[in-house]
């Protein structure tokens, strides 16, 4: 039995198996929540939800799906619908069950207490003094640029002027 729906995604997100990051919007599903009759194991059956992709701009008239599983997708969902501080822990914990981040961690001695205490607190707010301003790499090359300047046009004092005849 296959049930079609409509799937609405607020935010881009992306699905396992897929290294493509899909835009927000509407998405037809198809689910097949029931085993084939022609399966030969049902008990082992899981189901699976097809998901007609938007297609690519450089590719207008090609239509793409992807076969995913339903839990898969509705993980997708239940993080689409999550605030910023609850997909902030999401995302905590999807990193700390990876072992290559486990093993970073162990290397760099990071406990999983301070890297929640890290990704828990919000993000500095940098008050924009003159004094932070000045220490910017924008505001240093600007400077360096008008002191370079200053100093030409000091060494060029009292010179005349050349101009240079463009070739036509």
């Amino acid at each position: 039995m296959i049930r079609r729906a409509t799937a609405t995604f607020s935010r881009a997100f992306t699905l396992p198996g897929f290294d493509e990051m899909l835009p927000a919007g509407e998405y037809d599903i198809e689910t097949e929540l029931a085993a084939p009759v022609e399966h030969l194991n049902p008990d082992d059956w899981k189901a699976s939800v097809l998901v007609h992709l938007h297609p690519r701009e450089s590719h207008p008239g090609l239509s793409r799906s992807l076969t995913v599983s339903l839990a898969d997708l509705e993980f997708a969902a239940m993080k689409d619908g999550l605030s910023d501080m609850d997909l902030r822990y999401a995302f905590i914990e999807e990193m700390l069950v990876d072992p290559l981040v486990r093993l970073l961690m162990q290397a760099d001695e990071i406990s999983e207490t301070e890297l929640r205490r890290f990704y828990a607190s919000p993000p500095p707010q940098e008050v924009r003094t003159a004094e932070a301003v000045s220490r910017s790499p924008v505001s240093k090359a600007l400077r360096a640029m008008a002191d370079m300047f200053a100093l030409q046009s000091a060494e060029n004092e009292g010179m005349p002027m050349r101009y240079r005849r463009m070739p036509n």
